[in-house]
């Protein structure tokens, strides 16, 4: 019998540790998944990202906080003291036996499937600010919550636009929002209770914008916002925001042609949540070891809420108008299918356009982002995977999906994915495990005859 001396099986490192259960996401619905499970006799770690670095906060990962951070931001004792005022039920969860860990995010979920079978077992990547490493589970539960719809609009990348998850979370978790005036794009229940959470803090609240001609939330809550005296602008949409070095001073919202300037330091897109499942999402779909709860398991957005907006809006912005901040690529770039302006632009390059791609088949969002960048910077497509999928289904007239996650699904200092202990064993075959004759070429037969027969790079 020949032994394949590369064969993966049984030379991955088996998990660090292994729980019965893992839940990730310390919110209200994970922590108390959590003490349901220790109390039933297993053992239990809870993992959650918060708080999170300031410097992951300034690129709006995991949420669109809109550079609308205190200083407080800053002090990590302060921020662990804001998150257990927030939520008592973690007391409650330690003294059950829950093993609980903050500040450590979950990057990445690996289960043998059709593709992987090789795995000692289902694995979660955690990594903290010191390192990076695998926990195995009996069963997982995701209470990963959900993240902000974001639609970018002329001065959307001003500090102070931000997302209404992002507030609920600076002022009621963190109580470290740095906001005076705020200004609320959207009318459906998630808007109008950040309209009365804003008021319940003696932030003034601007006004509510709705592209629509009714308002989308519950009339009792609609009844709580008039008995406010919030001002509603219905059939309104946001034509641009203003502002100076310290961000956002006015919004300036259109409706029926005539412009409307209104002060504010904060415009809040509350138009629309998805469920924050990256983990699935580049790992595969749940099977019967994994559960999701809280915010995560909701049914998605309201799509024809989004898309009118995302049409009104594209109606009236400029083709310069940026899509995706962190690549810097405009509206007219996506829809040219170009790369952002720091890269050349070779003539065969600047003849493709979305009508060219079409003819190969139906627009693909993840080619999209790798020929253009829209969704490759540090915030990993969080606030603008939806507007890209948006604008590419309103330019070739089918419904285009989000570009796909992969892992790790939080931004991982390299120094921390080095670290991970691997065996020897699987350490000796890194030379062929990309094992592709016309793309690698092993490092022990580079400049022997065999390298000529290898590919363009060198392990």
């Amino acid at each position: 019998m020949t032994v394949d001396a590369f064969d993966l099986t049984g030379k991955i490192a088996p998990p660090e540790a292994r729980y019965d259960v893992v839940v990730v996401g310390a919110g209200s619905a994970g922590t108390a998944a959590a003490i349901e499970a220790a109390r039933d006799g297993q053992s239990v770690l809870l993992v959650d990202e918060n708080p999170v670095p300031p410097g992951m906060m300034g690129t709006d990962v995991p949420l669109f906080y809109g550079g609308r951070m205190t200083a407080a931001a800053a002090n990590p004792a302060r921020m662990v003291e804001a998150i257990f005022a927030a939520n008592p039920l973690l007391e409650t969860a330690f003294d059950a036996g829950v093993e609980v860990l903050l500040g450590t995010c979950a990057w990445g979920l690996y289960r043998n499937g059709a593709a992987m079978r090789t795995l000692p077992g289902a694995m979660l990547g955690l990594a903290d600010g010191d390192r990076a490493w695998m926990v195995g589970y009996g069963k997982l539960v995701l209470a990963t919550g959900a993240r902000d719809i974001v639609l970018g609009f002329p001065g959307w990348d001003r500090p102070g636009v931000m997302g209404a998850q992002a507030f609920h979370a600076l002022l009621t978790r963190y109580a470290a929002l740095a906001t005076r005036r705020v200004l609320i794009l959207g009318s459906d229940r998630l808007a109008l209770e950040t309209a009365l959470l804003a008021r319940k803090h003696f932030i003034e609240v601007a006004g509510i914008v709705e592209v629509g001609d009714t308002v989308r939330a519950p009339a009792d809550l609609l009844a709580q916002v008039i008995a406010a005296g919030i001002a509603l602008h219905t059939g309104t949409v946001i034509a641009r925001a203003e502002g100076g070095i310290d961000g956002v001073e006015r919004a300036v919202v259109l409706r029926d042609g005539v412009e409307i300037v209104v002060d504010c330091d904060t415009i809040c897109l509350a138009i629309g949540t998805e469920p924050a499942t990256e983990l699935l999402d580049a790992s595969g779909p749940a099977d019967a070891a994994i559960r999701l709860v809280g915010d995560c398991a909701g049914p998605g957005p309201d799509r024809p809420a989004i898309a009118a907006w995302s049409r009104a809006i594209g109606a009236i912005a400029p083709p310069e108008t940026i899509v995706c901040q962190c690549e810097e690529v405009s509206r007219a770039d996506l829809l040219g299918v170009q790369p952002p302006r720091y890269l050349d632009r070779p003539a065969a390059l600047a003849a493709r356009s979305l009508v060219t791609l079409g003819g190969d088949g139906p627009v693909d969002p993840d080619q999209i982002k790798r020929l253009t960048r829209a969704g490759m910077g540090a915030c990993q497509g969080r606030r603008c995977r939806t507007q890209v999928a948006c604008l590419l289904g309103e330019a070739s007239g089918t419904p285009v999906a989000p570009a796909t996650y992969r892992a790790p699904v939080r931004p991982i200092p390299l120094k921390l994915l080095a670290d991970w202990s691997e065996t020897d064993a699987m350490a000796a075959g890194w030379d062929v495990w990309f094992g592709i004759p016309t793309q690698w070429t092993p490092y022990a037969k580079i400049g022997t005859d065999d390298e000529a027969v290898g590919g363009n790079m060198h392990v």
